[in-house]
């Protein structure tokens, strides 16, 4: 298994002899309206990907489907709806259904609760995309859990620590854990994805496998860089266990046993 961040919450995932592509944010830098009810307004994505935008078309080329967490736009961008061919399966939550084929997408398969694909065996998760009202404007979200040659790689998707997290750890005992930090959150509320101190909550839980804190300084509502994540998971003595990755980065997965 081999996994590179692109941007944000955007990665290549190669397992099985499969590459997947994980909620595509594909837009150039400040294409796109900041995300509203912010501390600030400037406009997204905050950074470029870490390719020249000529090599796009055929980074995509090589993708064998696309994994979505869910359907907001700093995950699966008009730019991304645009490029990517119509016939690609798009594996799903159940709740975004008919809002791909919507789209035009021909080949949207829903994950519930599991599906085996091409030697990848894929499990949703639940989460929370945030509390309270904001949490329940924020819509349904999903991680996913993929499973192949003995190796477990958990996408949590855009949650904060909650117990659909546990659940997926308890059950699951991933070996490699991708957690959507930054804590995002508008000008009231909570935050709606995890903080630094999330992050090491679930590197504490799940204390033999391998995190890396990704969805950072791309959109406008983040509210912690990768510096002060880093400086926060260091000062719990977590460095060793969570990775914070650049764009562009492959991660430094565990082996399989």
């Amino acid at each position: 298994m081999q996994v590179q961040l692109l941007r944000h919450a955007t990665l290549l995932v190669k397992m099985a002899g499969k590459t997947l592509l994980v909620d595509p944010m594909l837009a150039p830098r400040s294409a796109d309206e900041p995300v509203p009810m912010s501390a600030n307004v400037v406009r997204i994505p905050l950074v470029d990907l870490p390719f020249p935008a000529e090599e796009l078309p055929q980074l995509l080329a090589g993708v064998d489907a696309v994994l979505l967490t869910h359907t907001h736009r700093d995950h699966w961008d008009a730019v991304a709806q645009q490029m990517l061919p119509k016939h690609l399966p798009i594996l799903c939550q159940p709740a975004d259904i008919d809002t791909l084929r919507g789209q035009g997408f021909t080949q949207v398969l829903p994950v519930e609760p599991q599906l085996d694909w091409e030697g990848i065996r894929i499990s949703r998760t639940g989460g929370q995309h945030g509390t309270g009202e904001i949490g329940q404007m924020m819509g349904t979200v999903s991680g996913f859990v993929l499973e192949a040659e003995q190796q477990r790689l958990y996408i949590a998707g855009d949650t904060i620590w909650c117990d659909e997290v546990t659940q997926a750890l308890d059950q699951h005992r991933p070996t490699a854990i991708v957690l959507n930090a930054g804590g995002a959150q508008f000008l009231q509320g909570d935050p709606i994805v995890m903080t630094a101190a999330e992050v090491a909550k679930v590197a504490r839980y799940a204390p033999h496998a391998a995190v890396y804190a990704v969805h950072l300084e791309t959109v406008n509502h983040s509210q912690e860089d990768r510096a002060a994540t880093k400086a926060y998971l260091t000062q719990q003595g977590l460095s060793n266990q969570v990775h914070v990755p650049a764009d562009g980065e492959w991660l430094p997965l565990p082996q399989s046993h």
